[in-house]
């Protein structure tokens, strides 16, 4: 391997591990073929996992414990036959 941050085609194949260390490391990597740049990789940024809301509690809050006298359903099937 060249330098840190650079690697040939042929790095790749025979010394991988290597590589996907430095990757996982944080490491930004410039890929190499004939001495000429053709790709970059760079490591996966960890992605925040957001929380679902509770819908259910919002439906509680709203509503309370009151029973509607038509369902969602109903009221999606009323509007699909008007059209």
């Amino acid at each position: 391997m060249y330098h840190m941050n650079k690697a040939s085609v042929r790095d790749l194949r025979y010394n991988f591990p290597q590589i996907e260390a430095r990757l996982r490391a944080g490491e930004e990597i410039e890929i190499t073929k004939r001495k000429r740049v053709i790709a970059r990789l760079s490591p996966v940024r960890a992605r925040r996992r957001r929380k679902m809301p509770d819908f259910a509690a919002r439906l509680r809050e709203i509503y309370g414990d009151k029973v509607m006298q038509v369902s969602g359903a109903e009221l999606i099937s009323e509007q699909r036959e008007r059209f």
